[in-house]
């Protein structure tokens, strides 16, 4: 038995882990280069670790791999990213009306509970906690339905759409987006599936009518964005 490939496997995850919060909570800006040895010297581990973790990144696209150039942090297309959003409307249209037919106080007190934490992140201007407590509403529906396969696609849609809006949103979206969430529950504890896949699909339609597409694709530096 290989003793090393455990802890390797390990190294490798928490590596994936803090690129993907970094990108998430806009630490790490779309085009912003990868080098597997600052990575490797910052991790402390080697850049075969690096590699590999670089590898997955790419496969959840939120990175891109360039032959002879290196790895960067993906900078979404246009095109792409209204294909992004396209699909989050059909999966989670689907996802609410599903809710609706499994609801339990239980189930809609822990989403309410997700809503007042946001809140208190939108308060404090938390700007990473409130980027990933808003992304966690909508994976957080899918876990409480007991669908880890739609929680797990639901993530890497939401990676990607955290790129998309630091690429090209407008405006700060946070507060509106938390009372558009307590909308949502407040529908799903009524079990009205129609008025809760309408306020869905109202609020995907929001977030994405705040991104402006002309806007220029920003970059920056890891080593500020790791520290």
């Amino acid at each position: 038995m290989d003793r090393t490939k455990a802890p390797e496997t390990s190294t490798t995850h928490s590596i994936v882990e803090a690129l993907t919060r970094a990108i998430v909570e806009h630490r790490l800006l779309p085009g912003a280069k990868l080098a597997e040895q600052k990575l490797a010297d910052h991790f402390g581990v080697s850049r075969t670790l690096v590699r590999q973790a670089l590898f997955q990144l790419s496969q959840n696209r939120l990175i891109r791999m360039e032959p002879a150039r290196g790895a960067f942090v993906a900078a979404p297309s246009v095109e792409e990213a209204q294909q992004v959003f396209a699909v989050r409307r059909m999966l989670e249209s689907e996802m609410t009306r599903e809710f609706v037919k499994s609801v339990t106080p239980a189930k809609i007190r822990s989403l309410k509970e997700h809503v007042q934490q946001e809140r208190e992140a939108v308060a404090k201007e938390d700007v990473s906690g409130r980027t990933e407590l808003l992304g966690d509403f909508h994976v957080r529906m899918a876990e409480l339905m007991g669908n880890q396969v739609l929680a797990q696609l639901l993530g890497e849609l939401i990676s990607r759409c955290a790129l998309i809006t630091l690429m090209y949103q407008s405006r700060s979206e946070a507060q509106h987006s938390t009372e558009e969430h307590a909308e949502i529950v407040a529908a799903l504890a009524a079990k009205d599936a129609d008025k809760a896949v309408q306020l869905m699909q109202q609020h995907l339609d929001h977030v994405e009518a705040s991104l402006i597409y002309d806007r220029k694709v920003p970059s920056h530096d890891i080593a500020i964005a790791l520290t």
